[in-house]
């Protein structure tokens, strides 16, 4: 029977509807149009996706080439492109709405109706749907007035502008100002901009006539240098657009470029050269400086940011980039966090100045700062050498290949924290401070994590930096081993498949619940899609994780069901859906009618506990990237199965259930 909370559980997601309007163009062409709203936090991709990633939007149109023509391809609103980690390569999206149109010419003067029908994928954060919808265009002349033709143009032009956010980046915009202000306070320990600190504070403490405008003056110095930067993050997005830089940073010659201008950078935090701004600047600003009052003050923030670019320039640079890459104000937010870090110092200390005293003084520290900088900066160049690497399949820069730059990149960082290296701007030291060790300790313990990654170990610390365990030169792990209920004289049961670490899989459900119903064993059937982002996640973080996949090799069978398998059935065993009322055509459409019709669901991942009578053992779980909340819900399911199997009666009693939350 159905535990009590499997309803509550179950759900149909419908993020996507569709209107149709039909626009005359002549007297025998018109314009079909489909509007789709998407809910907020889902999006529907693009009709051109690369092959082997999400599933893309395709139109079909019925009696097409006989009764009218299709002029050109469905066209479509702007959309948003990024680069996806679990994919590994560019996939186009909507948001919010979508526009689609395609031109037809009626060559039959009796149609009066055209049938489309539409496959696509939607996704929010945690669950992927595979769905179709079939509409109707009625041709008819007197349909579209002039008036509904200009109110449909105004709807569509602001359902483009809504397109174009993105609300990724409108989540991701905390996360970007944490990184940029914890960027800032990286950059105020350079040697460029530490010793201005006590300089810029007592100068304004010494030439204000009172304490309180001194503490006036320095807090407008930082207000200035909050402004000098958002005004270059503003500059930023008004130049490039609000998402023109996202789909830059995923071109493959973009990311080509920005590794060897990180390489630049790093050389140079390493003391190999400086990069100044022309003196000339410095010398100009210095001059406006000199005039006094709250503008004399903003060009003094102003050459600080001049002089200090040699320090700042690198890390502004990464920030702008990254930052402009998720989209819309984003660099803004950063240039806002970033230079929050830098000018909070001076008004602090100047409404403070007995804190001066405390800071540690000016030394070779300082250049330490901006030389493990550097070594980070190396490291993450490699990122971007990665990404093109991906995005043109060359197979390179593979994940063994990633990972020993890395180890050798952060082995030589503790080496030089521990004073073993010495660079050309380092200052003799007998010893080394406690602050110096406890940051080598850091990178050497962070080079001894990185070491097993080369035997294939997931390093979940790093997931999304280096390229993913099947970009390898070993996609199983070197010295892998095929385990679990597989392994015995007679090899992979029949109908059966090596699944994610090495699991045994069945892919026919009926052929899965036979196998567990002769080894006694409970059944989790896995609703999946070849495209499904959480699918891959659930497999590589959670299913990984060796008592979760203790369970799943040897306690119960899975059953994997692709919802979005296009593989034809036989004309034979294809049938309409009474749940649904949909034409079920392919191997996915009957499982995604199997989700729907016997648990009243339709989203991936989701995954379901059933014993041999194909009754629920435990309310069904969807996305859930908490291992240990997850491995509970499978033990308490298959301790349920065990007691249903001993017990007289089958069948839970609702005071008997574990419902999983």
């Amino acid at each position: 029977m159905l535990l009590a909370g499997f309803l509550t559980q179950a759900q149909i997601h419908d993020p996507v509807q569709w209107e149709t309007d039909v626009e005359k163009i002549s007297d025998d062409e018109y314009k079909l149009i489909f509007n789709a709203s998407i809910e907020d936090k889902w999006h529907l991709y693009s009709q051109d996706l690369p092959e082997g990633g999400a599933l893309p939007t395709v139109f079909i149109y019925e009696q097409a080439g006989e009764k009218y023509e299709l002029v050109g391809k469905t066209q479509e609103s702007e959309s948003i492109t990024e680069y996806d980690q679990v994919f590994e390569m560019d996939l186009t999206y909507f948001a919010y709405a979508a526009t689609f149109t395609q031109q037809v010419k009626v060559t039959d003067t009796s149609l009066g109706l055209i049938n489309a029908k539409i496959e696509y994928q939607a996704c929010d954060d945690e669950t992927c749907i595979f769905d179709s919808r079939n509409l109707e265009f009625i041709i008819n002349e007197d349909m579209v007035s002039g008036i509904e033709a200009q109110n449909e143009q105004v709807l569509a032009e602001e359902k483009e502008e809504i397109a174009l956010v993105n609300p990724e980046g409108k989540r991701s915009f905390w996360g970007i100002f944490i990184v940029a202000f914890l960027s800032g306070f990286a950059a105020l320990l350079t040697p460029c901009v530490f010793p201005m600190i006590p300089m810029t504070v007592s100068f304004f403490t010494k030439q204000s006539k009172s304490r309180a405008a001194g503490i006036r003056n320095a807090i407008f110095y930082g207000i200035s240098i909050v402004v000098i930067y958002v005004l270059l993050g503003s500059l930023v997005t008004l130049i490039f657009g609000a998402d023109s830089l996202n789909a830059l940073s995923t071109n493959v010659w973009f990311n080509l470029a920005f590794f060897v201008l990180l390489v630049v950078f790093a050389v140079s935090f390493m003391g190999a050269f400086e990069i100044v701004l022309p003196s000339s600047w410095g010398t100009k600003i210095d001059s406006k400086a000199d005039k006094g009052g709250l503008i004399g003050i903003f060009f003094m923030a102003l050459a600080l940011a001049i002089v200090s670019f040699s320090c700042t320039g690198p890390i502004v640079g990464t920030l702008l980039v990254e930052a402009a890459s998720k989209g819309g104000i984003a660099p803004i937010v950063g240039m806002l966090g970033f230079s929050l870090a830098i000018a909070l110092p001076f008004g602090l200390f100047a409404a403070f100045p007995g804190w001066l005293n405390t800071l540690p003084k000016s030394g070779g520290w300082l250049n330490t700062v901006k030389v493990t900088l550097g070594f980070l900066e190396l490291a993450l160049a490699f990122k971007f050498l990665s990404n093109a690497d991906l995005v043109l399949q060359l197979h390179l820069l593979e994940r063994e290949i990633f990972l020993a730059i890395w180890i050798a990149i952060f082995g030589m960082l503790a080496l030089y924290l521990f004073g073993k290296i010495q660079l050309p701007h380092d200052s003799k030291e007998e010893h080394i401070s406690v602050g110096r060790l406890i940051t080598g300790l850091v990178a050497l313990i962070f080079t001894i994590y990185l070491i097993p990654g080369l035997w294939g170990a997931p390093l979940k610390l790093i997931s999304g930096f280096p390229p993913p365990l099947q970009y390898s030169e070993s996609p199983d792990g070197i010295g892998s081993s095929k385990s679990g209920m597989a392994l015995n004289s007679k090899g992979l049961p029949e109908g059966a498949k090596y699944g994610p670490h090495d699991i045994v899989s069945f892919h026919e459900y009926e052929a899965g619940l036979a196998y567990a119903r002769d080894n006694d064993l409970p059944v989790l059937i896995d609703f999946t899609g070849h495209a499904c982002v959480n699918c891959r996640k659930m497999e590589e973080r959670v299913w990984s994780e060796p008592q979760i996949l203790e369970l799943l090799k040897n306690e119960l069978v899975l059953v994997s069901l692709y919802v979005d398998d296009k593989r034809k059935l036989p004309e034979s065993e294809q049938y309409v859906s009474e749940t649904t009322g949909k034409e079920i055509e392919s191997i996915g459409n009957k499982w995604s009618d199997f989700q729907i019709s016997r648990y009243k669901a339709n989203a991936q991942p989701y995954y379901v506990l059933i014993d041999h009578d194909e009754e629920i053992l435990i309310s069904p779980s969807a996305y859930q990237p908490d291992a240990d909340e997850y491995y509970n819900w499978l033990k308490t399911g298959i301790d349920n199965f065990r007691q249903v199997s001993e017990s007289p009666i089958k069948g839970l009693s609702v005071e008997s259930e574990s419902v999983f939350q």
